[in-house]
């Protein structure tokens, strides 16, 4: 947790607290359930929270914007973003339903009114968001093609609008394939532990 009130200083009491009980409630939950790697839940706030986090260092979310998680899993991106932007809505789907029940009781517990969670695969979805967010589910080109039906279009470049998608290693190759002008944006611009050194935010504007 302390990573996190690092390059968030600001966080309310509230926040702090809701921050706080996800290392437990996910330590409880992945005994259960794989919602992330069993080895890795000593790294749940570094490589899980706050690579979440990342994209709250690129883009502030507008007050009332209706944010989209695609393939959330455990709920990442979308929960630590939806406690950090409690006047943000976000709505997390995934194609497993025993991971979105999870993601509901995490949700409930932590009292966050800004969430949504449902089981839909993105490609039987047709509503309209003012930003996709996600971390690495499928090639990028892929991602893209399933996710811009669901993009409302902005008419001018707003970086509060479009797709953030997190992903490490190599990209060059990926984004060749997709026609339109694209930011890669280094996390290890914002995070200086180790385990960011290839991590990226891939913005595609609206």
């Amino acid at each position: 947790m302390e990573i996190i009130k690092k390059y968030f200083p600001s966080l309310s009491y509230d926040q702090i607290g809701q921050f706080s009980k996800l290392g437990e409630l996910y330590r409880v939950w992945n005994k259960r359930i794989n919602l992330i790697s069993r080895q890795d839940i000593k790294n749940l706030y570094e490589r899980h929270v706050l690579h979440s986090l990342a994209i709250a260092k690129y883009v502030t979310f507008t007050e009332g914007s209706r944010i989209m998680d695609v393939g959330t899993g455990g709920g990442f991106p979308g929960i630590p973003l939806a406690i950090l932007f409690p006047d943000v809505d976000f709505y997390l789907i995934d194609g497993r339903l025993k991971k979105i029940r999870v993601v509901n009781e995490i949700v409930e517990v932590l009292k966050l009114k800004n969430i949504t969670a449902k089981q839909v695969r993105v490609e039987d979805l047709n509503d309209k968001f003012d930003c996709i967010v996600s971390r690495a589910v499928t090639s990028l080109p892929r991602f893209y093609n399933l996710v811009q039906k669901n993009l409302l279009i902005s008419k001018q470049e707003d970086l509060n609008k479009g797709i953030f998608y997190l992903k490490g290693g190599e990209v060059i190759q990926e984004l060749t394939l997709i026609n339109k002008e694209v930011k890669v944006i280094p996390i290890s611009d914002y995070f200086s532990e180790s385990f960011f050194e290839t991590k990226k935010i891939i913005f595609i504007p609206a």
